[in-house]
């Protein structure tokens, strides 16, 4: 195959993850704590296809993986009593099968068993790794912004807020949920504050993300012509060269 059609295929194998990846942000415009994400490309030369004439090494565009937007989203008012959003950069510790998880979705509830739960029922941490039990005998449940949970006058626990120095080493599991892949440990985030009765929005901006797909498209579509005007160069050629045989 022609070297040119090598480097057309890697960058349509690059546009169509990168589609994948905006129509993503799109579907998650509404999704509480969702943050946008982008392609990181690269390039890398690899030997030519046709060693004849051309550039030595060519240079192919590579995926190098998903670059995550960690900007706070707007807070909005649910007034609902377990519905907890961050004013700064924070996470909400979660404990799953898996292990502790990381999460910017407030969207909590009590279980049946009192127990303050992600909305699957995932247990909500404090800040001493254990979970948050309510009981609903006794009234109202008060929530303050450095994450103290209270009843009336009796303290019951602290929602914890963790903050990680670099936050790349935080990789999605499904769920809105990040886990941490190193060995970093989090640290209580001290500046950050927590609002009961708010969610954040996601930080998507919906038109710039419709107008990159638009982007996109047309990039691949133009890449799909010059393939095909390529091909249809190098049939002519070895027609006529049949030719002159």
């Amino acid at each position: 195959m022609d070297n040119a059609l090598y480097v057309g295929l890697s960058r349509q194998m690059t546009l169509r993850r990168e589609l994948d990846i905006v129509a993503n942000n799109i579907a998650n415009a509404d999704t509480t704590g969702f943050k946008v994400e982008s392609l990181m490309l690269e390039t890398a030369p690899r030997s030519p296809a046709m060693t004849q004439g051309g550039p030595k090494p060519v240079k192919f565009v590579l995926d190098s993986g998903v670059a995550r937007d960690f900007t706070p989203g707007g807070l909005h008012k649910t007034d609902a009593p377990f519905d907890l959003g961050i004013e700064g950069m924070g996470f909400f510790k979660i404990s799953t099968p898996e292990g502790e998880r990381y999460t910017r979705d407030g969207r909590f509830r009590m279980d049946d068993t009192g127990k303050l739960t992600t909305q699957d029922g995932k247990a909500v941490l404090d800040d001493g790794g254990g979970e948050i039990s309510i009981d609903p005998q006794k009234g109202a449940v008060t929530i303050a912004t450095d994450g103290t949970v209270s009843q009336g006058n009796e303290r019951v626990g602290k929602v914890a807020v963790a903050r990680f120095d670099t936050l790349s080493i935080l990789e999605k599991t499904g769920d809105n949920l990040y886990r941490n892949t190193s060995n970093q440990q989090p640290q209580a985030a001290t500046d950050a504050r927590v609002h009961q009765g708010m969610l954040e929005s996601s930080n998507v901006k919906t038109v710039l993300e419709i107008t990159r797909m638009m982007e996109v498209t047309r990039a691949y579509e133009s890449m799909a012509k010059m393939m095909d005007s390529t091909a249809d160069l190098s049939r002519r050629s070895i027609e006529r060269m049949g030719k002159v045989q």
